[in-house]
Parts: structure tokens; sequence; C-alpha cells
């Protein structure tokens, strides 16, 4: 079989950032995957599921409500590795393109005080595993160290 585009990246060069991981085509659809690359891979701890579980319910509840773009998506989750998340927009865009969002989606999660949106046990499977404060933690480490100065170097994925 052949390696899917996400393992033909070279995880030893990747640093945080936002990266188009792939764009698919149906039809006359554009879906683009971004790689919200949080923490560096294979050299700083992951993140633990509590604030994973966390992020993903503010950005997903944040993405989905969001004015212009609570239509385009179409999916917001966690990587299996621990170390960002999967962004899916209906659309054509570049890393660039979505900065502000990013900016603004993650100072939304760094701000975000009260109950956990969809933290019950009818709306969520595991709504007991949620970590707000390190979420936001994480939300404002990722602000402070990569979206706010980010540059091409870690808006495209790094050559071998």
């Amino acid at each position: 079989m052949e390696k899917i585009t996400s393992f033909t990246i070279n995880h030893l060069l990747l640093e945080p950032g936002v990266y188009v991981s792939r764009r698919d085509h149906y039809g006359d659809a554009v879906i683009t995957t971004f790689d919200l690359r949080m923490t560096s891979p294979n050299d700083e701890p992951v993140m633990n599921t509590a604030e994973v579980h966390t992020i993903e319910h503010l950005a997903a509840t944040y993405l989905r409500n969001h004015p212009d773009f609570g239509d385009k998506t179409v999916y917001f989750g966690p990587m299996g590795c621990r170390t960002g998340f999967y962004l899916l927009l209906a659309g054509e865009y570049s890393s660039q393109d979505i900065v502000p969002l990013m900016i603004s989606m993650f100072e939304f999660i760094r701000d975000y005080e009260g109950e956990i949106p969809g933290a019950s046990p009818r709306d969520c499977g595991n709504y007991l595993d949620m970590n707000p404060g390190i979420a936001r933690y994480l939300a404002a480490r990722y602000l402070e160290n990569t979206l706010y100065h980010i540059d091409e170097k870690h808006l495209v994925y790094p050559a071998d």
C-alpha cells in the first residue's frame, strides 16, 4: 500500500504552524485539509486527551457559529498523535487565508470561561474528560509562539 499524504511529511523537521495537508476534489467541490500543528512532533510532550477534547469542543463550536466559515466547516478534530488538529473547509484555501480565523479561534479558546459547550452526558460520550485550564494555556502558547508572528516556514510543510 502507498503511504497516505500525512505520513510522507518529515516529522523530524516539522514545527508548529498552519499547513495545507491536502486538497480533495469532489466534482466541482474542493475540500482543503489543514494541519494545525500545535507542538513539535517527537520533540515536545504531546497534549493530553482532556485538553485536546476541550479544544475540540470549543473550536468546533466557534467554527460552526462563525459568520463566514460556519457553513464551510466540514470537520475539526484532533490528530491521533495529539500534536495538533485537522480542520477541513469546503473551498480552496491557502494556509495564509485562514491565519486570521485561527487567531480569532484560539483567542476565543484562550479567553473562554464557563461551561464547555456539549460537555454533558446527553451531548458527549466522555463529557468528564475536559481540562479547560490547560486548553486555555495551550491556546495562548500557540498564539504567542506561532500564530501572532507566523512566517512562510510555518505555513508550508518543510522540504525533506
